[in-house]
């Protein structure tokens, strides 16, 4: 469990195989698939996508909440006053404890998305 600050709230998230499935019966898209897409972000961050990094930070605090109450989605960014994409630092700890929870070799996404585009050629 980590505390990040996001916006102007400090919110507590953790990455477990549970994250996978509230992401996905919330998103109904799987969170490894997106994670690795934006594998490029901590290197390069014009590959932001706002709202897959909100997504992730969802699911995770989803998860650090389990067998309690937790709002919607949409419900949960209605209590942000603001969020900061210009603010790299949040991006970047939403991305690497999801990488830190799903990932534990270090660079495990990196070199999957490496191997990928190795394939594609």
């Amino acid at each position: 469990m980590r505390e990040i600050k996001i916006g102007n709230k400090e919110v507590r998230v953790r990455a477990t195989p549970l994250t996978l499935l509230i992401y996905k019966r919330e998103f109904k898209t799987d969170m490894l698939s997106d994670l690795i897409s934006m594998s490029d972000v901590l290197d390069d961050n014009s590959k932001i996508e706002g709202l897959k990094i909100l997504q992730f930070a969802w699911a995770m605090a989803a998860t650090d909440k389990f067998g309690k109450s937790f709002p919607s989605f949409e419900k949960w960014l209605s209590q942000f006053e603001y969020i900061d994409f210009g603010d790299e630092k949040t991006t970047f700890e939403i991305v690497e404890v999801a990488q830190e929870g799903l990932f534990r070799e270090s660079g495990k996404v990196k070199e999957i998305t490496e191997e990928r585009e190795e394939n594609k050629q």
